[in-house]
């Protein structure tokens, strides 16, 4: 069986489509002001940015206020983008970049470990890597209301929404792409719509339909949308009638190797104790804490 996971090419293709036809915003929005923030307790100018497969060029303005320098590479044919390429296949040369970004693109690549590696041999060093992507729980509500339906209508049932990876193992990545200082966190966006069909919609006007190599080929019958659409709105709808949709977005950051960066102290190299820090009675191994008549 292939490791591979989404059909890329499709998925370019239906990116293009979504921006021709007016790719909607709001989470890429919310996105770049997110980037704002977080770029604005760096305190440092960089002299080259890339702006790293975001959809649409709302990363730009945030990467110049920090870059002398700015880059955007697209995934599909874009106007305001100066390179036209593959996440997969970055086209950078190594140590070219001081600074790199990408909003909700990552998460629709078959190697991250193998992207994220690409990234890091691109920035100088001390460059830093800054993205989002969706994981976790992101449409969770849907995942489980289109497998409920095609079970109980069709008797069996293929996958309909990408799997997203663990906020868990996402650290770990960026450690194995040979990032220093990893940090992960995670928000979750929720966002509420009329019915599952306007849910549906926003998705294919970002471009986010169904891209994995193993879909079927068939459309989805109309009963098992039907039915979709009556068990999501059973499971997941708020007092007012309206539906949920969740959203993990997780932030990575990480920086190139340099030797102005802190490092962790080797085991046993502390001046103090932790004891004597907290101002508490040091215990040794094996020792039981308190002493005799401890019960």
């Amino acid at each position: 069986m292939s490791s591979l996971v989404f059909d890329r090419a499709l998925y370019r293709r239906r990116l293009a489509a979504a921006l021709a036809a007016g790719y909607p915003d709001f989470l890429l929005a919310r996105c770049a002001a997110d980037l704002d923030e977080r770029l604005s307790a760096v305190l440092r100018r960089f002299e080259v940015a890339a702006d790293l497969g975001s959809a649409l060029p709302l990363a730009a303005p945030v990467l110049r206020q920090k870059a002398e320098s700015l880059l955007r590479l697209a995934e599909a044919p874009d106007a305001g983008a100066d390179i036209v390429g593959d996440l997969e296949a970055l086209p950078f040369a190594a140590a070219s970049l001081d600074l790199t970004a990408s909003l909700l693109a990552l998460h629709a690549v078959n190697d991250l470990p193998g992207a994220l590696l690409q990234i890091r041999r691109s920035l100088r060093p001390d460059g830093l890597f800054i993205g989002c992507l969706l994981a976790g729980q992101s449409l969770t509500e849907l995942r489980q209301a289109l497998l409920a339906a095609e079970v109980e209508v069709s008797g069996g049932a293929s996958p309909r929404v990408a799997p997203f990876a663990d906020l868990r193992d996402l650290g770990s990545l960026l450690q194995r792409a040979g990032f220093a200082l990893p940090v992960v966190d995670s928000e979750l966006v929720t966002v509420r719509y009329g019915d599952l069909f306007g849910l549906l919609r926003d998705l294919r006007a970002m471009g986010w339909a169904n891209a994995l190599l193993e879909r079927s080929r068939k459309p989805l019958r109309r009963a098992v949308l039907l039915r979709a659409a009556e068990l999501y709105a059973e499971r997941f709808s708020d007092a007012d009638g309206r539906l949920r949709a969740s959203f993990e977005i997780v932030w990575l950051s990480g920086w190139a190797p340099h030797e102005s960066q802190q490092k962790p102290l080797r085991p046993g190299s502390a001046k103090a104790r932790l004891a004597d820090a907290l101002g508490v009675t040091e215990v040794g191994a094996g020792e039981k804490p308190g002493g005799e008549g401890e019960r």
